[in-house]
């Protein structure tokens, strides 16, 4: 008798640690970093984030629609800005992260050849949106272009 109240305490044990084990692992964990995650749509003129820095991002689509909304953040660069508040989607490559996505709008180069561009106050930028340092009160922008 005792056996078998050893043997039933031993199964109940494990399937308890079996299933505190499930339970504290992260759901749809596949070590990834955040720059995969689907991201979010913000509307024109809204002000996302919290921070000391602010900056104007403005995003043009394929069909020539832009939006322009306040970026406030305590990031360095824009890039990091724009992936943690999960403005931008992309991978990273030899030449920085490559955008894919922003505000929701996924363009794919091979494809159709179309890419977004990246640009500082008008000009179309000499670094990478995370090689960029944020300037307080600049403009950045996505525009589609192929």
């Amino acid at each position: 008798m005792k056996t078998n109240l050893k043997k039933a305490y031993a199964l109940l044990l494990t399937l308890a640690l079996v299933f505190s084990a499930v339970a504290c692992s992260p759901v749809g964990s596949d070590g990834d970093q955040d720059q995969d995650k689907t991201p979010g749509v913000v509307e024109n003129g809204a002000t996302i984030g919290q921070g000391s820095k602010t900056f104007t991002m403005e995003v043009t689509d394929a069909e020539g629609a832009t939006i322009t909304f306040t970026v406030k953040t305590d990031e360095k660069t824009v890039g990091a800005a724009l992936l943690a508040l999960e403005v931008i989607a992309g991978d990273p490559g030899e030449y920085g992260l490559y955008v894919k996505t922003v505000n929701g709008t996924t363009v794919d180069y091979d494809t159709d050849g179309a890419y977004w561009a990246f640009y500082v106050d008008g000009a179309y930028a000499t670094t990478g949106v995370d090689q960029t340092d944020i300037t307080d009160g600049s403009t950045y922008a996505f525009k589609v272009e192929k």
